[in-house]
Parts: C-alpha cells; sequence; structure tokens
C-alpha cells in the first residue's frame, strides 16, 4: 500500500478512537449526547416517512453538529467541561430539531429571542477561552489584563453576532429564504414620502391594515421587513455578552479563586492521560514497531548482511585474501 495512503488511515482510525474515547469520558454530556442523538435520529426517520427532505437534511446536520464539541477537544487538545459542553449540545438541538423542524420559531414567540440570547452567552465564553489559553500558554508571553480579556470576549461575541445575521440577510436576499423574520408594526416613520424632500420625517399611525396590489394582506398593520427582527437579535446578543463579559473580568481577577458562571464555562490544555489522540497514536505507533521483521527490532538490533549480485563475490573474502 502506498506509505501516504497507509498514513492517513492509520491517522483516521486514531482520530476514531480518540473521538470515542472523548464522547465517554465524562458521563453527565455522554449521556446527554446519546438522549439527544436518539430523538435526532427519530425525527429523522419521521421526516423520511412523511417526505419532508429539508427537515431531514436538518436532521442530519444536526446529527453531525453533536460530535463537534468532542471534535474540537481532540483536534485542539483542549478540556471543555462538561457544562459547557452539554450547553452547546442542548442549544445545538434547540436550534435545529426544536427551531426548523417542530417550527418553535414560529410556533414560540421568544424561541429565536431565547437562542440569540444564549447564543451571545456561548460565544463571548469562546472568544474569553480563546484569550485565556493564550494568556496562561507558557510559549507566550502575554500578560493580558482581566479588563482586556473581558473586553475581546465581549467584541468576540457581538462580532459573532453580526457575521450571522450577515449571512440571515444573505440567504433571505439571494436564496429567497425569510431567516430574518417580518414584525407586523402599526406606525411607520419615513422620509420617504416628504413630498417637500427636505428630509422631514413623515408619520403614519394607527395603521390597521396595508393593501398591496388591490389585496388586503389581513396583517393588521404594516409588515415590518426585518429590520426589527434583526436589532432585536443584536440587543439580545449584547446582553449575553455582556453578562459572561462581566463575570470572566471576576473570574480571572481573583485568578479562578471566586466562583462566577464563567469557571463552568473556561477550557483549560489537556493534561496528558486525557489527550486520547496522542494515545492512540502511542498504540499505533507501538503495534507497528511490533509487526516489523524480527531482525530489524530483535533486542540484539542485529543488522541483516548485505546482499551482492553474485554470491561468489563474497567468497574472496572469506578465505583472507
Amino acid at each position: 500500500m502506498n506509505p501516504k495512503k497507509e498514513r492517513r488511515r492509520v491517522e483516521r482510525r486514531n482520530f476514531r478512537m480518540a473521538l470515542n474515547k472523548e464522547l465517554r469520558e465524562h458521563k453527565s454530556s455522554f449521556l446527554v449526547f446519546y438522549f439527544l442523538r436518539a430523538l435526532v435520529i427519530l425525527a429523522l426517520a419521521r421526516q423520511l416517512w412523511l417526505g419532508s427532505y429539508e427537515s431531514a437534511f436538518f436532521c442530519v446536520l444536526t446529527l453531525l453538529l453533536l460530535y463537534l464539541p468532542s471534535w474540537v477537544q481532540v483536534r485542539l487538545r483542549i478540556e471543555l467541561p462538561p457544562p459547557l459542553e452539554i450547553t452547546v449540545l442542548c442549544f445545538i438541538f434547540a436550534a435545529e430539531i426544536l427551531g426548523e423542524v417542530n417550527a418553535f420559531y414560529i410556533v414560540i414567540p421568544f424561541w429565536d429571542t431565547i437562542l440569540h440570547t444564549l447564543n451571545g452567552f456561548l460565544a463571548a465564553a469562546v472568544g474569553f477561552s480563546m484569550v485565556v489559553l493564550l494568556n496562561d500558554n507558557p510559549r507566550l508571553t502575554f500578560d493580558l489584563s482581566p479588563a482586556f480579556m473581558a473586553l475581546m470576549a465581549f467584541c468576540f461575541s457581538m462580532t459573532i453576532g453580526v457575521l450571522w445575521e450577515f449571512f440571515e440577510f444573505g440567504c433571505d436576499y439571494f436564496l429567497g429564504t425569510d431567516m430574518q423574520k417580518d414584525t407586523v408594526i402599526h406606525m411607520i416613520k419615513t422620509v420617504a414620502l416628504d413630498a417637500s424632500r427636505s428630509n422631514k420625517v413623515v408619520v403614519i399611525p394607527d395603521i390597521t391594515e396595508v393593501t398591496v396590489n388591490g389585496e388586503d394582506l389581513g396583517l393588521g398593520g404594516y409588515l415590518d421587513i426585518g429590520l426589527i427582527d434583526t436589532m432585536k437579535d443584536l440587543i439580545v446578543n449584547f446582553i449575553g455578552a455582556t453578562v459572561f463579559s462581566i463575570t470572566g473580568f471576576f473570574y480571572v481577577k481573583s485568578q479562578g479563586k471566586r466562583r462566577t458562571a464563567a469557571q463552568s464555562f473556561v477550557p483549560s490544555p489537556k493534561e496528558a492521560h486525557r489527550d486520547y489522540l496522542a494515545q492512540a497514536r502511542e498504540r499505533s505507533a507501538a503495534e507497528a514497531a511490533a509487526s516489523l521483521p524480527e531482525e530489524r527490532t530483535g533486542a540484539e538490533g542485529k543488522v541483516p548482511l548485505k546482499e551482492t549480485e553474485n554470491p561468489e563475490d563474497e567468497a574472496p573474502a572469506a578465505g583472507g585474501r
């Protein structure tokens, strides 16, 4: 077999072994993972039975995303606290299966707001963790203040929130989706209706009906096209980011001694006995060494005689000539 292909095959096997061990490392997150995975599999079977292939796609996507926390831990060699891992797993399930497949975004009015608040909190946790891991790395010379680390976490979370809104707008504009949900309002203020073109705001209050192309929409008001939804998402993302950044500030300031919400959401570098990928690689290397011919790996360390094209050429040397 090609040596490069063999190395890739062995590396994939090592990663699978490490991932399986990582999934079972913490009993609490392990139980949550398999419970949610079972629910997703049932939802996938139901959507396929109903012929809803778009929802089935979300189910398959969720199955892959459920492995993301363990994949990150193995690949980046960091240890996620069980509360953080469980929160991420539940967030994925709530957003994809409950929100998209079961239409909780429509059925429950505040479902989107809840998830965006949680997203702001988690994104701040990720940004804060990145800075903490860099700051604690002995190979680097960073010595960041608690206030700067909290600010970095806040900015990272808000950046993620803005990028997500860009993504929603792009999908709505180019793909014809409705990710930026519309809102029914009863008053508009705009300079577009100012006939004098002097930048005066025209106010139309008490809107109870809107007619488009001669047809009443039946909404009981004017239809906002996603602006309010976008700003609401960014506001609650701001709240989640602020809460975590403040708790993270006190966590760093006390050097981990003061118990805050951030304490259960900050990853740490993996210790050697929990680095399952390194252990799998060592095991594979030992197995490969044990499978070599005896003359190459024997305890005596003998080296096989050099082969020559004509064995008779060695006869004179043996005779001492």
